[in-house]
């Protein structure tokens, strides 16, 4: 049985053996994670690997001054700060609090140090970075061929997902920067779901009312990745 102060419902952790999780909980000290938190920067120096708890983190990529687009969500199922175990000196994304939460973290050069001498540590978090590489290149993808309708289908079911809720705030801007595209875009397909009776939406609040509609109405890149990995 796992310590009781110190509740493990990030699936990287819980899927440790006591010995492993035990060595490296004593690296780790909560966190709140507010919406807008900037976790990491692309171009800089991770200082923190975070282990989410039940916040999601949106992974963007900067295009320039001014256009940003997200590459992966990241909920319980991960971590934030990957590039550290791959031997990349900094970020290549920006990762951004999405949805308020819980996570716990550690200073990065000791997760890499604890990543170097565990096999287990290593196992369970290179699994994460296949992952998380492999949703990243379905985005791209993603982005490339579906429409923008199917496109925000996937978007809302893998946040559910990560989330284990049908109920969350995000707002225009927000759903926006998750497909690359502008907010008359969003709102066009947002307004689509809605008529068609699979979402309900007020003031960034947002609520799915057809789970099996949406995942109808979703591009196939969610069965393929977002379905099976996110689901926590």
């Amino acid at each position: 049985m796992l310590p009781s102060l110190f509740p493990v419902a990030n699936k990287l952790l819980s899927a440790l053996p006591r010995a492993e999780y035990l060595q490296l909980s004593s690296l780790l000290e909560p966190v709140n994670l507010l919406v807008g938190d900037v976790l990491c920067e692309a171009g800089q120096p991770v200082e923190w690997i975070y282990f989410i708890d039940d916040a999601l983190v949106s992974l963007l990529m900067p295009v320039d001054e001014t256009e940003i687009f997200a590459v992966g969500l990241v909920g319980r199922e991960g971590m934030i700060g990957t590039c550290t175990v791959m031997g990349a000196p900094v970020s290549t994304t920006r990762a951004t609090v999405l949805c308020s939460g819980q996570a716990h973290r550690a200073p990065a050069d000791a997760f890499v140090a604890a990543f170097r001498q565990s096999e287990a540590v290593r196992t369970v978090t290179l699994q994460f970075v296949y992952t998380l590489k492999t949703q990243i290149s379905e985005t791209a993808a993603c982005n490339q061929f579906h429409v923008i309708e199917a496109r925000l289908a996937r978007w809302l079911l893998m946040t559910r997902d990560r989330l284990s809720s049908d109920h969350f705030h995000m707002t225009h801007e927000t759903m926006g920067n998750l497909l690359g595209v502008r907010r008359v875009g969003v709102t066009n397909a947002a307004y689509s779901l809605k008529g068609k009776n699979l979402i309900d939406y007020s003031r960034g609040a947002i609520d799915i009312v057809d789970g099996m509609g949406l995942r109808a109405a979703a591009c196939s890149c969610y069965r393929a990745v977002g379905g099976r990995h996110g689901a926590v």
